[in-house]
């Protein structure tokens, strides 16, 4: 059994003169409590960058009609809501053939699939719903991000009325896994796995509470094990990678260890560019834009911090911290110019 964690509040990054990276890392640290918090990650191996280049290529852009205030995934990954028009456009679509799915209160949830080159409009009909273990599961839902007993009162009762309801179960080891509820975390993700075996969620959130208790070995087993389930597409996994091996470098540049910060840098770029790239501009990329970028400034890879930097502005025009990774571009090339 895992003992109780504490889990993280800020990223630490190894000290260093540059007194903008270390402000941006303590407005980093909110971020990655919520990407870990969120149900994502809801996220093909190997992506690295060799030199400076796009994580993220060719993309489409399609818009979703559906009910009001819908939910709406794309291969698991949560790409927003509808408005109260039931419509939400999404510009960052990869090739490929996608699965589409959504949820809205009080209707079943529909899936469609997305052609390998289909873009424009994409009509998803919803039905109503009476089915209690649904209607309870949609509540936990709703509590999540308001009460989490609550939400864990309402996913179990989605669990009772629906035996086997794998998506309850993964909610309540995510609730578990927040409060640091470690034993009935554990319990949920076993459920999850009997109700759904193979199931590589429950391996990515395996591997989140390792990490937390420090188990780093059986923690990277865990998240490759994810991957490995969803035959290489699980950016929560690929995150989980991403921050486990640059807390690793951060630790070995404090100890001098500087080899093996090198090689530990290169392993959290690798697998945080995985993430962002399986994500595909989800509003859950944003804070792995800003890690990335911060590990290449570690490793002084400025050009490559300056891509990844761009790449998101391309990818969100108009967002809130458009301002803040201009600023880092600023700041970047100031630094390569007084060089």
């Amino acid at each position: 059994m895992l003992s109780k964690p504490t889990f993280p509040t800020t990223i630490h990054v190894s000290d260093r003169p540059n007194i903008e990276v270390q402000m941006r890392t303590s407005r980093v640290s909110s971020w990655v409590r919520n990407v870990f918090a969120a149900a994502i990650l809801a996220i093909a191996a190997g992506a690295v960058f060799g030199q400076a280049r796009s994580t993220i290529g060719e993309l489409r852009q399609v818009t979703i009609t559906t009910e009001p205030r819908a939910r709406v995934w794309i291969d698991d990954v949560l790409y927003g809501t509808t408005s109260d028009a039931g419509s939400l456009k999404i510009s960052t679509i990869s090739p490929g053939r996608k699965v589409v799915r959504v949820r809205a209160d009080g209707f079943k949830e529909s899936q469609r699939t997305l052609l390998p080159t289909q873009s424009g409009i994409v009509s998803i009909s919803l039905t109503p719903t009476t089915d209690a273990a649904e209607l309870a599961y949609q509540e936990a839902e709703r509590l999540s991000n308001v009460d989490r007993g609550k939400a864990a009162a309402a996913y179990t009762r989605a669990a009772k009325l629906r035996p086997g309801y794998a998506d309850a179960y993964i909610g309540l080891a995510r609730i578990y896994a927040e409060t640091s509820e470690i034993t009935n975390a554990e319990k949920a993700i076993a459920a999850a796995r009997r109700a759904k075996p193979g199931i590589s969620v429950a391996s990515a959130i395996e591997g989140r509470l390792l990490k937390a208790v420090g188990e780093e070995t059986k923690a990277v087993a865990a998240f490759k094990r994810a991957i490995r389930e969803g035959s290489g597409f699980e950016p929560e996994a690929y995150t989980g990678l991403g921050l486990l091996y640059k807390e690793k470098a951060e630790a070995n540049a404090a100890e001098g260890e500087f080899e093996l910060e090198t090689a530990n840098y290169s392993e959290a770029a690798k697998y945080l560019s995985t993430a962002i790239k399986q994500l595909s501009g989800a509003p859950d990329s944003v804070v792995l834009y800003q890690l990335l970028g911060l590990v290449y400034e570690q490793q002084k890879k400025p050009e490559m911090a300056i891509s990844v930097y761009k790449e998101f502005l391309r990818l969100f025009p108009g967002h809130p911290e458009s301002s803040a990774f201009e600023s880092f571009i600023t700041q970047l090339k100031k630094q390569e110019a007084e060089q």
